[in-house]
């Protein structure tokens, strides 16, 4: 009995998710001899013709708002910043090395490149990654900057400037 009542369940499932539109087919009314009222689409002498309104239209329950097909362009916006050595900081080294060192957020795809400027000036070529290290750096004030640049050299997104004072020993 349970797998029947299953069957019946599963039918009268079938037959309500079919969906019902109204069509221009023609609906006639007439009274049966116990007086019943009976709806059809042929029609009988005697029967009157029922007006159906083309609005009645069922509409689907589910937001297809967010279903758009127009693709969007996803802006890549960079955050790039210096993290060594601090702003304002004394470097002291008599060899004049400086390890500089960035962080971009979000990790940058294949194909973009670092460039770093000191005082204004590129400083070897762009790299894959976000350390270097500079040898030979003259005693004194100096700046440097990082700059995220795309396969054709175009800037992306650059970091603050970071000042730096470079402090060796003087041989007098």
């Amino acid at each position: 009995m349970t797998s029947l009542r299953m069957i019946i369940l599963m039918l009268l499932a079938l037959v309500l998710s079919v969906p019902v539109s109204a069509t221009s087919t023609k609906i006639y009314v007439w009274r049966n001899a116990d007086g019943v009222l009976v709806y059809s689409d042929s029609p009988k002498p005697g029967a009157e013709e029922v007006d159906v309104k083309e609005s009645n239209q069922m509409s689907s329950s589910i937001d297809t708002s967010i279903l758009d097909i127009n693709p969007k362009v996803i802006e890549e916006k960079y955050d790039v910043e210096i993290t060594q050595p601090a702003h304002q900081a004394t470097i002291r080294d008599n060899t004049g090395s400086v390890y500089v060192s960035g962080r971009i957020k979000p990790v940058f795809k294949q194909g973009l490149k670092v460039k770093l400027l000191l005082d204004n000036t590129p400083y070897d070529i762009p790299q894959p990654h976000s350390m270097f290290v500079l040898r030979n750096v003259d005693r004194g004030e100096h700046q440097v900057k990082m700059e995220l640049v795309d396969e054709k050299g175009k800037v992306i997104a650059s970091s603050d400037p970071i000042i730096f004072y470079m402090h060796r020993a003087s041989v007098k």
